[in-house]
């Protein structure tokens, strides 16, 4: 039942922290800082108990081979980009893993994550996106496995690599494309103005929106974003960098986990860290 996978992420709280540590699968030397031991990061943001932890398929096993019954859900990512370097490559693509859907119930998943990717002048990345999307949707629906969609809005590349577009404008129409396509789950950046948010909660028509962390900030600024956030209406989080960048990981899934299923204030949160 795909319930019961989503009752996993979502827990008793109805809220989900997804800790991101698949940034490996892009094929990047800048996004490998704090996961060049993969066994120890897992470890120590399994021990803090998160709800989920997002992983591709090579090193999804480090989690699942962990005992016991409360080790944290696996979000399997599912594509593979090239557009986050710089200069970008003459070819752009984003493709899905072989057979995803059949791979994520070998790895006993709880729901599977896939991109849909907005570049600037880049229609047929986009296009790519489209149809993996599509396919997985197909095959997630026979097994009742949850699928998770990513609409992303990057900036133009010579900004300076791995920019998201924050504009709200652009933001809305790829979220609500992204529920039109079937997704189970919404994975959405903020946006720049982080009072407007609520704008992006409506327009996924009741999906629930987790929202990414971006590049790592300051310990008050990423708290007390997740405290708008959630606020305003959003379901959880997927934070990466900020959480495996961080001095110390543990405390900081801890203080966020403490945001986002207890409410609690960010003086509360920071104190968390110590």
């Amino acid at each position: 039942m795909k319930t019961a996978r989503l009752n996993r992420l979502f827990g008793t709280s109805g809220n989900c922290f997804d800790v991101a540590i698949d940034h490996g699968m892009f094929n990047e030397k800048t996004f490998l800082g704090g996961i060049e031991n993969m066994q120890t990061a897992i470890d120590i943001v399994a021990k803090a108990a998160p709800d989920a932890i997002q992983l591709p398929p090579g090193t999804a096993p480090l989690l699942q081979q962990r005992a016991g019954k409360d080790r944290p859900a696996l979000v399997l990512r599912t594509d593979i980009a090239n557009v986050y370097g710089t200069p970008l490559p003459r070819l752009l693509f984003s493709e899905t893993i072989d057979q995803p859907v059949q791979q994520a119930i070998r790895l006993d998943a709880t729901c599977v994550v896939v991109n849909l990717l907005s570049l600037p002048d880049e229609p047929d990345v986009y296009r790519q996106c489209i149809r993996n999307i599509n396919a997985l949707k197909h095959a997630c629906d026979l097994v009742s496995m949850p699928l998770m969609v990513e609409p992303l809005v990057m900036q133009d590349n010579t900004n300076g690599g791995y920019m998201v577009d924050g504009d709200l404008d652009k933001i809305l129409p790829l979220v609500r494309q992204a529920v039109e396509l079937g997704a189970d789950i919404i994975k959405a950046d903020p946006c720049v103005d982080i009072n407007q948010y609520h704008k992006v909660i409506e327009i996924a028509q009741g999906i629930p929106v987790l929202v990414r962390g971006g590049g790592k900030v300051s310990d008050f600024e990423i708290l007390t974003r997740t405290k708008e956030l959630m606020d305003q209406g959003a379901r959880g989080i997927v934070y990466g960098r900020n959480v495996i960048h961080h001095d110390n990981p543990g405390a900081m899934t801890r203080a966020l986990m403490a945001v986002v299923h207890d409410g609690s204030s960010v003086d509360a949160a920071i104190s968390i860290l110590g």
